[in-house]
């Protein structure tokens, strides 16, 4: 594959190109009228199952958006690592003006994760008739829940777990509204309490004082009760929040990766004291962007995926640890990419300051318009990549056609690393 100089502000970055193979339309939009997909989720499963889900939206909008706007969550499963597709099914309709009460209006911004042995699915979505700027702690979006047992064929019903996360902000940082990042929930490698590995996700609240900010959950119990990382009086991005993931880094600290209006991501660590007690504390957090030699996205304030990756430096054999970060290159919601930064011993992530500076390259998945992007490791040890593209029309209808790429972490660094057998 051609290598060619990517002209930003990195140390020896490099820009590589997706090839046509193995890439495949989950979600097709053909035209600005048909009804449009939007925000994609992914989820793969020990058996070589992968799962993609993502908005339909009729209301062409955001829950809420438009009065009574309806939205479906939609579905569809690979059986072999994403070779080959099963038909796009509906995983929950949203009933728009006919539904009988306030969640089941729609359902929207999905996020996604399959337990790492029993391949129990669990899904969480924003729902409801409100939208997020116009939430009040009275009266706000919904944050919906379901769980598949069969590989995502059926789901059970949505159930609102909402308030048992608002409450625990109550008499101490109260928000008015909370924002469930859609894409890819985290399980850690570390931490096991009972049955299940513990689960974190990104949630963007507003503030009482109209200040936006991410704060991190956990859950020990397969996402069946919620915790905030840290406490509710600390954010780990303060102010200028906005769509969220997280990655688990070596030895179990969390990182968070927010987007901004600005250039790149912020970033910050929760450093435990006590990892099952999940007892410890956040850093301060630190902007990546072309000052630092970090992620440089051109104006597009755009939601990403978040990955760590175990490989092997081709040059010297050495295992090491690759930090993904999805987004558009730019300019403005193009050039949809995967940034990548090797770290190669603690102290490449002893601080966010130290996460953000000097990422080492990208690899350009499409030169189309595209914007939103997640990205799952795959039980055959490839990436599975799904994001928004204008591939049939464009965004004027109101959403794109979710796509799906299965990618080599050797094609994406140019030769340079491949992933490790010891993942």
């Amino acid at each position: 594959m051609r290598r060619t100089l990517l002209l930003i502000a990195m140390t020896v970055a490099a820009m590589q190109t997706a090839s046509a193979q193995d890439r495949f339309d989950v979600f097709p939009t053909m035209s600005e009228k048909d009804i449009p997909y939007r925000i994609p989720a992914i989820a793969a499963l020990p058996d070589g199952t992968v799962i993609c889900v993502a908005d339909f939206r009729h209301s062409r909008n955001d829950i809420g958006i438009k009065k009574d706007g309806r939205v479906d969550l939609h579905v569809r499963v690979s059986p072999d690592n994403g070779c080959s597709w099963g038909e796009i099914k509906t995983l929950i309709p949203g009933k728009g003006a006919q539904s009988p009460d306030f969640m089941n209006v729609a359902f929207g911004d999905p996020c996604i994760v399959a337990d790492d042995k029993s391949g129990k699915v669990l899904l969480m979505s924003c729902a409801g008739n409100v939208s997020f700027p116009k939430g009040t702690r009275e009266h706000h979006q919904g944050i919906a829940r379901f769980y598949s047992e069969d590989g995502g064929q059926t789901w059970t019903a949505p159930e609102d777990i909402a308030e048992s996360i608002y409450e625990q902000f109550d008499g101490i940082s109260p928000v008015k509204a909370m924002f469930i990042a859609s894409g890819r929930i985290l399980q850690s490698r570390y931490v096991k309490k009972g049955k299940y590995h513990r689960l974190y996700c990104a949630v963007m609240v507003n503030a009482a004082d109209n200040t936006k900010r991410n704060h991190v959950l956990y859950s020990d119990d397969f996402g069946q009760t919620w915790s905030v990382l840290g406490g509710p009086e600390t954010a780990p991005i303060p102010t200028g929040a906005d769509e969220a993931k997280v990655e688990e880094l070596p030895g179990g600290s969390i990182l968070i990766s927010s987007r901004t209006e600005d250039e790149g991501r912020l970033f910050n660590i929760y450093r435990f004291d006590n990892r099952r007690k999940a007892t410890g504390r956040w850093g301060t957090m630190a902007h990546s962007s072309g000052h630092n030699g970090g992620i440089i996205t051109e104006k597009n304030a755009c939601n990403g995926g978040l990955m760590l990756v175990s490989v092997v430096r081709t040059e010297d054999g050495r295992k090491m640890n690759l930090l993904l970060q999805s987004a558009p290159i730019g300019p403005g919601r193009t050039n949809v990419g995967i940034y990548y930064k090797a770290l190669g011993s603690p102290g490449d992530y002893t601080t966010p300051e130290r996460i953000a500076k000097d990422w080492e390259g990208v690899f350009r998945v499409t030169s189309r318009p595209s914007a939103y992007s997640t990205m799952v490791m795959q039980a055959d040890g490839t990436l599975g990549f799904l994001f928004e593209e204008q591939t049939h029309c464009t965004d004027a209808g109101g959403g794109y056609t979710i796509v799906y790429e299965r990618l080599s972490i050797d094609e994406m660094t140019g030769g340079a690393y491949t992933v490790s057998s010891g993942r």
